[in-house]
């Protein structure tokens, strides 16, 4: 079982043009879709596509019209009321791949929402693998809350709790490193620059796994780097690998880092080692990118070409 944790959940507009977007213009759109969203349930619909167990936990009232288009998609999930309706995100993309993003604010939950909510993340651990802790936290919210989950999970299972992975930014993720030890974190270039400073853009893949180093395994047990078309960086405490993208017709980049998470999750999941896990992982994101809007790669959907990995 993997748990994936959704505290800002949205719903997700995505719009798109058969032309470049031109700002102050009016535009026809080509298409347009929504779907239920957030990073870990996005995390989530790439697990259960690819067959294997998985649970979103997300705060939810029963009014929300977010419910409707989750229940739709059949993805287990444990809601755990609130008042707020979810946000709405709108995206834009072009034919060309470039997409453009519009990202409200959630509802700000109370404090004894966020106690019911802490409360579920760990009962819901029980007999997990994984549990991913994804996304914004809410307005109102402790940047510490992930810690503080972490540390209750801990508390709660003792020896058979969970592994966690935290797919953060900003002070969230900041947090998270500097207190809670994470067995996996998830940045992307911008987000782990905002732990280290400016990535160079000579070398990114080599200043990547360099930063990466500088927490492995003295503040996370592995990071995994997303670089968007210059790949992917896994740093383990026995070592760095990067794994290359294979050709792909971008079409829209939403859920890419998402699916790439849980690539490695579904390959870690399975035995296979940090190589696999890294190639596993950049093989989802590619995919991810190859589809429209927010929607997620099946296994149908991964490219077959091999994933070169070297080890750095």
């Amino acid at each position: 079982m993997i748990v994936t944790v959704t505290l800002n959940p949205s719903l997700d507009r995505t719009i798109v043009l058969d032309a470049p977007l031109e700002p102050g213009a009016v535009q026809a759109a080509a298409s347009t879709r929504e779907d239920a969203g957030g990073k870990g349930i996005n995390v989530a619909r790439v697990l259960a596509a690819a067959g294997a167990d998985a649970l979103a936990v997300l705060p939810l009232s029963d009014d929300d019209p977010y419910r409707t288009v989750l229940g739709a998609e059949r993805l287990p999930a444990r809601t755990v009321p609130v008042t707020g309706h979810c946000r709405a995100n709108v995206t834009i993309t072009d034919p060309a791949g470039v997409t453009t993003k519009l990202n409200l604010p959630g509802a700000t939950p109370s404090t004894s929402e966020l106690d019911a909510l802490q409360a579920a993340i760990v009962a819901a651990a029980e007999g997990a693998r994984w549990v991913v802790l994804a996304g914004s936290l809410p307005p109102g919210v402790p940047d510490d809350f992930y810690a503080r989950v972490i540390g209750a999970v801990r508390a709660r299972w003792g020896a058979a709790a969970p592994r966690v992975a935290v797919d953060a930014s900003g002070p969230a993720l900041a947090a998270v490193v500097q207190t809670a030890h994470p067995d996996l974190i998830k940045p992307n270039d911008d987000e782990l620059a905002e732990l280290s400073g400016p990535l160079p853009d000579d070398d990114l893949i080599a200043a990547a796994a360099r930063i990466a180093r500088t927490l492995v395994p003295a503040r996370v047990g592995a990071a995994l780097v997303t670089l968007g078309g210059h790949g992917a960086v896994l740093v383990t405490e026995d070592g760095a690998y990067a794994a290359a993208v294979p050709p792909t017709r971008v079409r829209s980049t939403v859920g890419a880092g998402d699916s790439a998470l849980a690539g490695y999750l579904l390959a870690e999941s399975t035995g296979g080692d940090p190589a696999a896990c890294v190639a596993s992982a950049t093989r989802h994101g590619a995919a991810a990118a190859s589809l429209p809007g927010t929607v997620v790669p099946r296994p149908a959907d991964l490219p077959t070409a091999d994933i070169a990995v070297t080890r750095l």
